[in-house]
């Protein structure tokens, strides 16, 4: 096993802000803040939201592309949840040229610079076996919330999300790693993440899942807890293997016994690998931003931190396991 630094960071595109949580401008190099902030996050695997592509307002970088640059990632999916360009009051002016979800990885760096995106990144620098994408669509109504650079609530309409997962190879093998991004609306959003459980069902365990819920507390581990128990096809396939191995064990010469184990982890159900606010950046009072895991042991799990950085009105969280 080896110690791996997993991290989660919603953006907000980018947006470098001050002491005191109020917007600044870009610099000349408009992806440096980001460049900055992730290089010191120094992750193995980061899950990035609220991701530009070649958007005027944070100076048309490509911020995926810059994110992987920045923590030295071999590879990396940004998932467009949508192509268009934000406005004002209602939300994105959607390009009816390209509709639906898009992928770009390390090969389209450079390319399609007339098509401006938004959505979910997941950068790493492990090898990587697999990877899938997937959209979400937005809620039918928005709701009023604080914007940053905006005083009081300002009225929201939702938007389109992504995921993206990859199965990862660790020194102790292959492991599923998730990045996404939720709506902000009560009920969609748990939905949207019972919908990443089954989704990734699959997949090797263990599994994380990393991103910008809007959800707090206990909330998102009941959702992905709840989505396991509904998981119907696992459940009977356990039953009857475990119903065959005690026939088995039954039909063997001599005394029936009991099977026993030897001392092995314990594993849980999914909890969170972090407990500490990450919003706003500038006073964190709420944590949107989960790191969640199944079949990894708690003795696995080390540090977790959600220190400052100059950009975004989230804080990285960033947390030490053993995979």
């Amino acid at each position: 096993m080896s110690q791996l630094r997993i991290a989660t960071f919603n953006l907000l595109h980018g947006q470098p802000l001050a002491d005191d949580g109020g917007p600044l401008p870009y610099p000349d190099d408009p992806g440096a803040p980001l460049a900055d902030a992730v290089a010191a996050l120094d992750a193995d695997v980061l899950a990035i939201q609220e991701v530009d592509r070649h958007q005027q307002r944070s100076g048309l970088v490509d911020q995926a592309a810059v994110a992987a640059k920045a923590m030295g990632a071999s590879d990396w999916r940004f998932a467009a949840a949508l192509h268009g360009t934000p406005a004002p009051v209602a939300g994105w002016l959607p390009d009816p040229s390209v509709r639906g979800l898009r992928v770009y990885g390390p090969d389209e760096v450079g390319t399609a610079a007339g098509l401006p995106a938004y959505g979910t990144a997941l950068l790493t620098r492990l090898p990587v076996q697999h990877w899938r994408a997937r959209r979400f669509a937005p809620a039918p109504f928005g709701l009023p919330l604080r914007v940053a650079g905006r005083r009081g609530l300002t009225p929201v309409p939702d938007e389109p999300r992504a995921a993206v997962a990859a199965v990862l190879v660790g020194a102790g093998g292959p492991f599923t790693v998730v990045a996404t991004h939720l709506s902000f609306v009560p009920g969609w959003n748990v939905a949207q993440l019972a919908a990443v459980r089954r989704w990734i069902a699959d997949l090797p365990r263990p599994h994380l899942v990393l991103g910008d819920f809007n959800l707090i507390g206990a909330v998102p581990r009941t959702v992905l807890g709840g989505a396991t128990a509904l998981d119907r096809t696992t459940s009977r396939e356990r039953l009857r293997a475990a119903r065959a191995a005690r026939r088995d064990r039954r039909a063997q010469p001599g005394p029936y016994r009991r099977r026993t184990r030897g001392h092995r982890p314990r594993l849980h159900g999914w909890y969170d690998l972090a407990s500490t606010p990450t919003y706003p950046s500038h006073r964190p009072a709420v944590q949107f931003d989960h790191v969640l895991a199944a079949g990894v042991p708690r003795s696995a799990v080390g540090t977790a931190e959600a220190p400052r950085t100059g950009v975004s009105d989230h804080r990285p969280l960033v947390v030490e396991v053993s995979l």
